[in-house]
């Protein structure tokens, strides 16, 4: 499939976003309670992502019949993934964490194949096989490490599986309004929830917020819960599943590289081999199947 200048914008500032966000993530759950930062961040980033929708002029409304679904949808897409990636977070490093994140692509396949009876071609397939060995790679030199930390790799793993789950049924939704008001609805139940777990696991271990920490709170408030959220929810609706996972498959790259940066994680040979299989994961889900004329003459022969 092709991609539209505005599609590809986003995809490029969404793995820009993303990818940045891991050693951020680490940085601030390091020195204050996981489940507090990440509600304190949807607090802050709420208010603002309601004013972009009252400046656009999107209606928040949503039908009374709506309203199960859409909590499913919070769930599956927000909840379950914000909880555990981010316990996944505290208990790993930043690079391993975003690996483990972004398996999604791979549980997004197969439960579109499962699931949603989706069709998938060899081209399809080459891509999962290609992102699932990249992220083999990528964690080579992590697996001793990882082995003794088991409970933070099942964290990440349910998460991504969430997540890949919730990508299907965003693009499957019958729920008729805009994609930005589906996200403010999403967070904002999402943020309850997340508070009402902070409180009740965290309130204890409430102290003095460090500045390192309010630094981190704020790129996720903007960041990824007024931008990041409602991009990649756009992107997810519009765009064939398979494609819209895939094509954010260099957000983990993008992790270590940044960890490695930021917080001194060592890089290895796997890590640069791991890209280019994701490249290749991406090309083979967006590069476009053939051209027009290939196109017309497999019609004529139909």
């Amino acid at each position: 499939m092709t991609l539209s200048r505005q599609q590809i914008t986003l995809l490029i500032i969404l793995t820009l976003v993303w990818g940045f966000n891991w050693p951020m993530l680490k940085l601030g759950v390091s020195h204050f309670p996981p489940l507090s930062f990440r509600s304190l961040s949807m607090w802050m980033g709420l208010p603002f992502l309601a004013l972009v929708l009252y400046f656009k002029k999107v209606p928040f409304k949503i039908p009374m019949a709506d309203w199960r679904e859409l909590l499913i949808l919070a769930i599956t897409n927000m909840l379950v993934w914000h909880v555990l990636i981010i316990l996944a977070v505290q208990n790993l490093s930043s690079g391993r964490s975003a690996i483990l994140g972004y398996t999604m692509p791979i549980f997004s396949a197969l439960i579109g194949v499962l699931w949603f009876g989706a069709s998938m071609r060899w081209r399809a397939w080459a891509g999962v096989g290609f992102a699932a060995l990249g992220v083999v790679l990528l964690l080579w030199h992590e697996l001793s490490a990882i082995s003794g930390k088991p409970l933070g790799v099942v964290l990440g793993l349910i998460a991504a599986a969430f997540w890949g789950l919730g990508t299907q049924q965003i693009r499957h939704t019958r729920i008729q309004v805009p994609t930005l008001a589906i996200v403010f609805w999403m967070i904002f139940m999402s943020t309850w929830l997340m508070s009402i777990l902070a409180f009740v696991f965290e309130r204890r271990d409430w102290g003095p917020i460090p500045d390192i920490t309010w630094v981190s709170i704020v790129y996720n408030a903007f960041g990824v819960f007024v931008f990041a959220q409602a991009a990649w929810l756009s992107l997810a609706r519009n765009l064939p599943p398979l494609a819209s996972t895939l094509s954010v498959m260099f957000i983990p790259v993008l992790g270590v590289f940044s960890g490695a940066y930021f917080l001194n994680e060592a890089l290895h040979w796997q890590d640069w081999a791991a890209i280019v299989l994701i490249v290749l994961a991406i090309a083979s889900v967006l590069w476009p199947p053939s051209t027009p004329t290939a196109q017309a003459r497999q019609a004529a022969d139909t």
